[in-house]
Order: C-alpha cells, then structure tokens, then sequence
C-alpha cells in the first residue's frame, strides 16, 4: 500500500507555488509505501532508528519468521535479550518491550491516537520510549497518512527546501512560510521535497553554505 494523493493535492501545490510545480512536473507520480497498522510501525520505526532501511527489514523478516504475528502478544512472549538477538540494540529492545505492555494492559490506546488532531497525536507517541516528535510525525504520515505534517526536524525537508528556492539556510520562520503555503496538503509537498534532496532532478544543488556539516535524515 502506498500513501494516497492524486490529482486534487497536486493541483493545489501547483496552483500555490510555481517552483513546487515544476518540481511535480519533473518527477511525477511518487509512491511511497505506507503501513496502515499503527503498532507495527511504531515497531517499525524503533527499529530502523539510526540505521539503514536494509538493515530494518532485516531485523523485522527476522522477527516475523521467529514470532509469527507481530503484536504485543507475541513481543511480551519472549526477552528483552531474544528481541536483541534478531539484530537490535538492548535499548531498542527494552523501548518495544516497554510500548508492548503499555498496549497490553491498555495503558497505551492505539485506538484513540487514530481520533486525536495531528498535534495531540504527536504529543502522545511521543510520550513513548524511543519516540521522539519527528519519529512521532513520520508515524503520522506514512502510518496514519495525515495529508499536512511538515516536519522542522527533517533536515532532508530543509535541503529540499534549500534546493528548490536557493536558500542559504531555512529557519522556523522561513519553514512556516512554506507550511502555510502548502497547507492543507504538507504531506504531499514533503513527499517531493524527500525526492529533491535524495537526488531525483540532478542539475538541482544544495545553496547551503559549504561549512554546513549538519547531518541529513535518510529518505
């Protein structure tokens, strides 16, 4: 399963913004995989913290084949250390333990998230070990698909950013501008900003000073 967009959100982006519209042109359809059960991801996104997407769906292939099912269930069913074992750190591990028994005993509603606004959404899954805000928006759009996140905290949504309206640099202020500009449909501009910064129109560069070292997110 893919996120969901079509024609409605990108006739918008493009009548808002000329730049983004050329961007859309050059790149086309973007299919993004999406997954639709809100325990596996948050699962899925302690996992692959910190590490390659190869590197994630190995330790998950790993998880499936030796619990079967992948719930809170078949988690609490084994260690802290037989969750290393398929290829985790220790603290990983102790974070899906942790966010498994919350499920469990129902101190943790995944239910309820899928009814809260993306603010109070992201204030709860964040409240998880080893969920930060910017794991917590990421759950948000490919999990939940939200049709407006805009995450601050991606520096891959800066460098496209920087990329496709030469920017030296993107503060808050600058990154609000955009968020308006592209609201109700930030998800989708964020899904070709990803694509600007990964690489996909090569003639593109990054306007950043060349002494910025900070470190991009991996799309």
């Amino acid at each position: 399963m893919y996120f969901e967009y079509g024609e409605n959100e990108i006739l918008y982006l493009k009548n808002k913004d000329k730049k983004l519209a050329e961007v859309i042109e050059k790149i086309g359809l973007i299919k993004r995989e999406a997954d639709t059960d809100l325990f596996s991801s948050v699962i899925h996104h302690i996992i692959g913290q910190q590490i390659s997407t190869k590197a994630q769906a190995t330790i998950w292939q790993r998880m499936q084949k030796d619990l079967g099912e992948v719930n809170a269930e078949t988690i609490l069913s084994v260690d802290v250390s037989k969750l290393q074992s398929y290829g985790m750190t220790f603290r990983k591990a102790e974070y899906i333990t942790d966010f498994s028994e919350k499920v469990h005993s129902d101190t943790f509603n995944l239910e309820a998230v899928w009814q809260m606004s993306d603010e109070e959404a992201v204030r709860e899954l964040s409240s998880l070990k080893g969920i930060g805000v910017w794991t917590a928006e990421m759950i948000l759009l490919f999990c939940m698909q939200r049709p407006n996140i805009f995450s601050y905290d991606d520096l891959a949504i800066q460098r496209g950013l920087r990329m496709t309206y030469h920017h030296r640099k993107i503060d808050r202020k600058l990154f609000e501008k955009y968020r308006r500009r592209f609201s109700p449909y930030c998800s989708v501009a964020s899904l070709y900003l990803w694509a600007v910064a990964g690489g996909a129109i090569p003639e593109m560069k990054d306007y950043a000073p060349k002494n910025n070292t900070r470190r991009m997110n991996n799309k």
